[in-house]
Parts: structure tokens; sequence; C-alpha cells
């Protein structure tokens, strides 16, 4: 596996060494010793997976403490612009934002610690699979308006798919109001 750390300290993309012959391809998706030591936690504790279609925009969600989540993402079939936002207090990176194409072609997985807002645009029809340091928990589910001019997230797609639900989330500076 590769471990690829971005500008922003925490975030980790990971690329797969996959193993091709005639019959198809075979590649670790998990190994807990290489991940804890690039920093990942090793304790995963439940597995959610989405469908979506070409251009459906889901985030950006996040659990705030003491029930926030870790997420390692990949997609396990299609394409999907995977974003990730530091909302961790005192982050020198506080309000910014990473992007990165998750392929199945590729295997590649992101690596979003805790105190990060996540959300993906669906590039073509998308099944993305992530596993989460924490379970759910409704009573501290949180976001951020996936459009907020002050993010200034490039999504690459005029008019996406965003539920009603995700529609109504605070812009950054409401969240911090609210949760500050």
């Amino acid at each position: 596996m590769e471990f690829i750390h971005s500008r922003i300290t925490g975030l980790v993309e990971i690329k797969p060494r996959i193993f091709k012959d005639e019959r198809g391809f075979f590649f670790e998706s998990y190994h807990q010793k290489l991940l804890t030591q690039h920093g990942i936690p090793a304790s995963f504790v439940q597995d959610n997976q989405s469908f979506s279609y070409k251009g459906v925009l889901r985030g950006l969600h996040l659990q705030l403490p003491p029930h926030a989540q870790g997420k390692l993402v990949r997609v396990i079939t299609g394409r999907a612009l995977d974003v990730a936002v530091d909302l961790r207090d005192g982050s020198p990176t506080f309000g910014q934002h990473e992007t990165f194409l998750l392929d199945s072609a590729q295997n590649n997985m992101v690596y979003i610690p805790e105190g990060f807002a996540h959300g993906f645009l669906a590039l073509e029809e998308t099944i993305l699979q992530y596993k989460c340091t924490n379970f759910y928990n409704k009573s501290v589910e949180s976001g951020i308006l996936w459009n907020d001019p002050e993010l200034d997230i490039r999504w690459g797609a005029g008019q996406p798919v965003v539920s009603a639900k995700d529609k109504e989330l605070p812009s950054l500076k409401e969240f911090l109001r609210q949760t500050r």
C-alpha cells in the first residue's frame, strides 16, 4: 500500500497494490498494521455503504463529539469526488478542504479523521463504502452546506441532486455559531 499524506494533517490517501492477471485482480483493502503505522486508527466499529446515481451530492456531514467519527472511504464501483473539510478546533487548516478522486478502477481510499465534514459527488453511478471509528448517533449529527461560498469547494457540477435535508444544512458561520 502507498500512503499519500495530504497538506491537511490527518488526511491520507491510500493506494493499494493491485495484482492483476487473466482471472481479474486482487488487493488488500484493509491492513490494520500498515494503517496503524501511518497514523490511522485500527478500531473501526461500523461499515456504511451507499449507492448514488450520477450527479448526486451527499454532504457535507459529520458527527460532533463525543461521538465524532473517523472514516476510511472507498468506492466499490464508479467514481466520486470526495471532499473533507477541516473543522478541528485550533487546527492551522481550519475551514480548508481537500478533494480526492476515488475511482473503482484504482481502488484508492481516503482516511478522514474525526473533526472533518465529509461529502461526495457521484461522477457516475457509484457505490461508496466507508468504515467508521464510532457508531452513528443521530443526536450529534451535523453538517455544513455543500455550496457555502466561504468554503469555495469546486465540485464541478452545476446542478447536483441534493437531498432536502442537505439543502437545509447551515453555512460554516452558522455551524460555528450553533456549536461554539
